[in-house]
């Protein structure tokens, strides 16, 4: 048994947070696990947090901690389903439909020449008649 009552410990690191698991004896000998969470903060002292849950309260902690994980997991699951429809209709709304336009079989085809029509009266016109283009 270690100075503090420790029978075991184990440690979890991560990017800036440990976890260490340790499961300690108090003085009367009852046995209890010690959940400790140290976070690094920028160059100051870490912030601890723990929780201590006595052996005998272990199986409705357990019971518990089941019934989160599988929380999160289901949700994970509906999580990613949902943002996949939302990737696919979101695919679907981009995609664009092109149609060609039907062509009429009895219209000519256009060659691109543009026909002008002079508004100027002809000069056989202006002589048969008395009004010239400038009384107009």
């Amino acid at each position: 048994m270690g100075a503090r009552g420790e029978l075991f410990t184990t440690e979890v690191y991560l990017d800036n947070r440990s976890y260490f698991f340790n499961v300690k004896e108090n003085r009367t000998g009852d046995a209890f696990l010690q959940i400790v969470e140290s976070k690094n903060r920028d160059g100051a002292d870490a912030d601890r947090h723990q929780i201590a849950i006595f052996s005998d309260d272990m199986q409705k902690f357990l019971q518990g901690l089941e019934k989160s994980l599988a929380y999160l997991e289901k949700d994970s699951k509906a999580r990613a389903k949902a943002k996949a429809e939302k990737k696919a209709l979101k695919a679907e709304k981009a995609k664009k439909i092109y149609r060609m336009k039907e062509e009429k079989i009895d219209a000519p085809k256009k060659s691109g020449r543009v026909h002008v029509v002079s508004k100027r009266t002809s000069v056989t016109e202006m002589a048969g008649s008395v009004k010239t283009d400038r009384d107009i």
